[in-house]
């Protein structure tokens, strides 16, 4: 295994840690809300590592592929979730429904397009597009301004869904054109 993808296991390590803390969160156990952050934020390092790592040491892998967007998925995901229904979350750190919404529809949007591409082409080209990893920027954007309590979480809320719209357009775009060229001549 390359040090690249124990990287990316590290933030699948660092997901129920995460969850744990927005979950035993109450507001006289504010310290939990800034532990959740330093995860969240260590959990974006190593993201932003891993590829590091991937890039510049030829550590590209088919596992790796695989497991930094599942990692991703997850993480953001959680965070979405427990950031908009977790009840003992002042209003000031929580999401607003219709972006969690979105975010984990276009995720569940992408799951399901690349299952039906895989079933109808045999084959599976997992790659982000530029458009993705703008969303997926916002995404953690959002997340640590939301857990931070500046107040500018509206105005990113507002940035994720947009791109993370744009960026669901064009995965469909992507994937039509991939079932389109895969499609049998009549």
């Amino acid at each position: 295994m390359t040090s690249a993808n124990r990287v990316t296991l590290l933030r699948f390590f660092l997901i129920p840690f995460f969850v744990g803390t927005l979950i035993y969160y109450k507001p006289e156990k504010d310290h939990l809300r800034w532990l959740a952050l330093l995860i969240f934020l260590a959990a974006v390092f190593t993201d932003a590592l891993d590829g590091y790592i991937a890039r510049t040491r030829s550590q590209k892998t088919p596992l790796g592929v695989i497991l930094d967007p599942l990692a991703d998925k997850l993480l953001l995901v959680s965070a979405f979730l427990l950031l908009t229904t977790q009840k003992t979350l002042p209003e000031a750190f929580r999401i607003p429904p219709w972006t969690s919404i979105l975010v984990i529809s276009r995720d569940l949007f992408i799951v399901s397009g690349s299952a039906v591409i895989y079933l109808m082409t045999q084959r599976l080209d997992v790659r982000p597009s530029r458009l993705g990893k703008i969303s997926t920027f916002f995404q953690m954007t959002t997340v640590l301004i939301v857990l931070s309590g500046i107040p500018l979480r509206l105005f990113f809320c507002g940035l994720t869904a947009f791109f993370t719209l744009l960026s669901g357009l064009g995965y469909l775009r992507y994937g039509a054109k991939l079932l389109n060229s895969s499609s049998p001549a009549s």
